[in-house]
């Protein structure tokens, strides 16, 4: 019996795996250190942020939570990865963590600290790129993908967590799922 269950496991395990669209197959740790695998945001949209503690364009934090909290049990999931690549961010993954929770009360998954762009951008990012044709500009770039995990929108951070053009989006794919 037990082999049966753990056979039946490895199965739904394997099939959920290969589900995983590509531009999604990467495992993180957030800031507290946690493993994160963004797998399970296969067939679900995703907002993707570069941030910084240190913007002006930090006060998003706000509407990235407000928005996080309206639609998460629907599916949305957003994430954050704090990058220095603008020389913005904090210096510790605990900072970044304090800053955003006292700050902002994020809930939202924040990754650790990594770079967004250039020679050691980390390799979802490198993906994201690539499937978007744009590289982050500056902080709180996003990244919008589609429940399919290929379909990927980028917008400046003068674009608000907030907008039509984000949130149009992902109330009409969560309405089709």
């Amino acid at each position: 019996m037990r082999l049966a269950t753990a056979l039946l496991l490895g199965l739904a395990l394997g099939t959920a795996q290969a589900a995983c669209p590509p531009l999604l197959n990467h495992r993180f740790k957030t800031l507290q250190g946690e493993p994160f695998d963004l797998c399970q945001a296969a067939g679900k949209p995703v907002l993707v942020v570069n941030t910084a503690s240190k913007c002006g364009f930090a006060p998003q934090f706000d509407a990235l939570e407000k928005l996080y909290a309206r639609y998460k049990d629907r599916g949305l999931l957003v994430v954050g990865f704090p990058s220095n690549d603008f020389k913005q961010e904090l210096e510790t993954n605990k900072e970044i963590g304090d800053f955003c929770k006292l700050t902002y009360m994020v809930q939202f998954p924040m990754m650790e600290k990594s770079a967004v762009r250039g020679d050691d951008v980390n390799p979802f990012y490198r993906d994201l790129i690539k499937a978007s044709g744009t590289s982050p500009k500056w902080n709180f770039y996003k990244y919008l993908i589609a429940p399919d995990g290929k379909t990927v929108t980028a917008f400046t951070p003068m674009t608000k967590p907030d907008d039509p053009a984000i949130v149009a989006p992902i109330e009409q794919w969560l309405k089709s799922h």
